[in-house]
């Protein structure tokens, strides 16, 4: 996988990274042109391209952003936050959603056995994009059954302290080494990752590029 500039957060590190290997208004999304068990999409438009830069924060948030809402072409995502629980996370994702980091990019990667979950966040759509800096890993959950519940959302990685760009959302309850840091609960939209799933990856592989494209047109902080 590529390598890229990590650049310190302030006293911590805050590149791009694979599962294992405020107050904008709310827009939404274009009128459907394709509906699939109930959900709605538009062609996607997105191809993969190389990152947008964002400048590493220079400092961390104290106010934290409640939700992101992903406007994708099947409808919106909205992500509620943990918050304080993540501030490193909360810090980075918001400067590179304000930064247009996200826009028009693509969910990369899905897995439909062992662990159900939807990556997405890496503007070239390899695995291997990410921004030019890294943070630490915070929140990590315990090591149970069913450690990533669905609805979760989390950050991929490529070993501690290696958080970039990349997530990824939990369709279905989920056990993981407890190693990726939870950031936020999908409360609305979760039909539509779920939509994605069922279609499965290309090929019928139970591990790859989604049949079913899912587009992040923009993302909204609030």
């Amino acid at each position: 996988m590529s390598r890229f500039k990590k650049v310190s957060l302030i006293a911590l590190t805050v590149t791009a990274i694979s599962l294992s290997g405020c107050g904008q208004s709310q827009e939404v999304s274009q009128g459907p042109t394709v509906t699939e068990d109930g959900i709605s999409c538009t062609e996607a438009k997105a191809v993969g391209h190389q990152p947008v830069e964002v400048a590493t924060p220079e400092k961390v948030l104290t106010e934290f952003p409640k939700e992101f809402i992903f406007i994708t072409n099947c409808g919106n995502i909205v992500i509620t936050t943990v918050g304080e629980k993540a501030p490193f996370a909360m810090t980075s994702i918001a400067a590179l959603a304000k930064g247009g980091f996200y826009d028009d990019s693509l969910c990369h990667r899905l897995t439909t056995q062992g662990l159900f979950v939807l990556q997405c966040g890496d503007p070239t759509a390899t695995g291997s994009g990410g921004p030019q800096f890294t943070f630490p890993d915070e929140n990590l959950p315990e090591n149970l059954e069913s450690n990533y519940p669905e609805g979760s959302v989390a950050m991929a990685n490529s070993g501690p302290n290696t958080n970039g760009s990349q997530f990824f959302l939990v369709y279905e309850n989920t056990t993981l080494a407890p190693s990726y840091t939870i950031w936020g609960t999908i409360t609305s939209g979760l039909d539509i990752v779920k939509a994605i799933a069922k279609a499965g990856a290309v090929g019928g592989a139970p591990d790859g590029k989604p049949a079913k494209t899912l587009e992040i047109q923009k993302v909204l902080v609030n």
